[in-house]
């Protein structure tokens, strides 16, 4: 039974944490809210985590070095390492959590029970602050549950503060379903979160020797879909803007009451321990008039990361805005794509292409490999962006602008390539990009991977899913019929041009079959199909 959590124990903890996401990897994957064949949140757990160890692998623990106490150092190597392999956005929230680990255990030589609370309640703020729209039943809830039951212990026994921490993360885990409709129509507790109680259990066995008794994890049951509140502020407003500020707290307090006379929603967080020094803000407010509100942030610091987005382009769920950078002339695009007939279509629009899911510091390496002082990054998937997001923030001590237009398929991609002027400043280039992506609805159409609740009905493994930005509007048992029926359904909601992108196991008349249909019932629409090759998807579409 440990006393304190020393650098070996972490070290300990960061092993057995991967072979435990290991185990419990297929699982984890299989907690996904939609029955789609690319669920992989174990996967992204495991790969971050396995670069977490080896960054200590890399650089052994030296208690001497920089003055930081021994369990500080081994932190903050992991949360590094995690930082740099970070997939998905389970993975960027893993990261966040190690960094607010360390970062509260900085200057404290021997981890005892309170100190190790304290640290959890600090990751909850570093994982929380990682999330533009934090949700509850995700992760950050199984978090909160974890901090606050290690609070209330209150006693400095380390064995105590873990086993209620991994005890309470387990009961929040849940409670899931209750919190997100989305789980509860899937019949599953949430995957991040069921990742991070593999790994608070790791650490129960660390400091006590023993595993934690509990029964194996089962999916939750199918619920009645349950109604969230969504803090969409009001509707008068039409823009949504949001950057990052450097700034003093004096400035920042003008600037509150300046931004809360031109809009609502607004939110402005930061560090306002120092009343004096100049911190970094995370500014977002909804207004009608763009400029004033960037003007007043200039009039307070130094903007950066601004971000604009029109509502009326916004539909249900979007990912977050493009970031919009300044900087010098010279630029370039990176893509993330899968499948050769992609890399191809996007390597002739003159992008840098990378495949597969990448890590942060993989599209890190990607971008400074353009040679491009300004960059713009299509993630082309809604795991991706927050790695993406990360890269981009590594590539600033580069010298290195990186923007993110959040597009969340290979199809909005190419609509945001359309536009892309050389000839126009960057930041305006980037919002044009950004808009033309909003614009383009997309579609999926794979195979159901295992029994689920949908909004569209029960669906069985191998039936024909169509998915439309991202949720589940069909289900049928003929992949051609499907596919006639999911383009029917987004065409009615109005188009002039449709992108079919056909995946590797895609018929061989798919294309001529869908092309025909779409002759006879939407004639004046235009066409274009090419093969990408993507994998676990037969057809993916876009419609402006």
């Amino acid at each position: 039974m440990l006393e304190t959590l020393d650098a070996a124990a972490l070290h300990r903890w960061c092993a057995g944490g991967l072979a435990a996401l290991k185990r419990h990897q297929d699982e984890i994957n299989q907690l996904n809210v939609y029955p789609v064949p690319d669920g992989d949140t174990g996967t992204n757990l495991v790969l971050t985590m396995t670069s977490a160890e080896q960054a200590l692998r890399l650089e052994r623990d030296d208690p001497g070095v920089d003055g930081q106490p021994a369990p500080a150092r081994v932190l903050r190597l992991l949360a590094r390492g995690a930082l740099l392999g970070a997939r998905g956005n389970s993975g960027v929230i893993v990261s966040q959590i190690l960094r607010g680990l360390a970062d509260a255990l900085g200057d404290t030589p021997e981890v005892r029970g309170r100190a190790l609370a304290a640290a959890l309640r600090a990751a909850g703020t570093a994982a929380y602050s990682a999330v533009a729209e934090p949700v509850e039943g995700t992760v950050l809830s199984v978090l909160t549950a974890a901090a606050t039951a290690a609070v209330r212990a209150d006693t400095d026994d380390l064995a105590a503060v873990t086993r209620a921490a991994a005890t309470a993360a387990d009961e929040a885990l849940a409670r899931t379903p209750e919190q997100l409709p989305a789980l509860a129509r899937a019949g599953v507790v949430d995957a991040g979160g069921r990742g991070l109680c593999v790994l608070l259990d790791a650490l129960v066995e660390v400091v006590t020797g023993a595993a934690p008794d509990r029964p194996e994890a089962t999916p939750a049951p199918p619920r009645r879909p349950l109604e969230a509140a969504r803090e969409t502020g009001s509707t008068e407003y039409a823009y949504e803007v949001q950057f990052l500020l450097d700034a003093d707290l004096p400035a920042v307090r003008r600037l509150r009451a300046e931004l809360a006379r031109l809009g609502d929603s607004l939110v402005v967080v930061g560090d306002e321990a120092d009343p004096t020094g100049t911190s970094t803000w995370n500014v977002h407010v909804h207004v009608n008039d763009v400029g004033a509100a960037i003007e007043a942030g200039v009039v307070a610091g130094r903007p950066y990361q601004i971000s604009v987005t029109r509502f009326a382009d916004q539909l249900p769920d979007v990912a977050p805005p493009a970031t919009v950078l300044a900087g010098v002339p010279e630029r370039a695009a990176v893509v993330v794509a899968s499948g050769p007939g992609l890399a191809a279509i996007f390597a002739g629009e003159g992008a840098t292409v990378v495949d597969g899911k990448p890590s942060a510091g993989e599209l890190l390496a990607a971008v400074r490999s353009t040679g491009a002082s300004r960059a713009v990054v299509l993630p082309n998937d809604p795991n991706t962006q927050a790695v993406a997001r990360v890269a981009a923030e590594e590539a600033q001590p580069f010298g290195i602008s990186v923007s993110v237009v959040p597009t969340r398929s290979p199809v909005q991609a190419l609509a945001a390539l359309a536009v892309r002027d050389p000839a126009r400043r960057f930041a305006d280039d980037v919002i044009a990009m950004a808009e033309a992506a909003g614009a383009c609805r997309y579609a999926e159409v794979c195979h159901a991977s295992r029994e689920a609740l949908t909004v569209a009905g029960r669906c069985q493994p191998g039936d024909v899913l169509g998915l439309v930005d991202g949720e589940v509007h069909l289900i049928g048992g003929d992949l051609v019929q499907t596919c006639a029926a999911l383009l029917d359904r987004m065409l009615g909601g109005g188009g002039e041009l449709v992108t079919l992108l056909l995946g590797a196991d895609a018929p061989d008349d798919l294309a001529e079959v869908l092309r025909t249909h779409l002759a006879r019932r939407w004639p004046f629409v235009e066409v274009h199909h090419y093969s990408g090759g993507q994998p676990f998807y037969p057809l993916l579409v876009g419609v402006e």
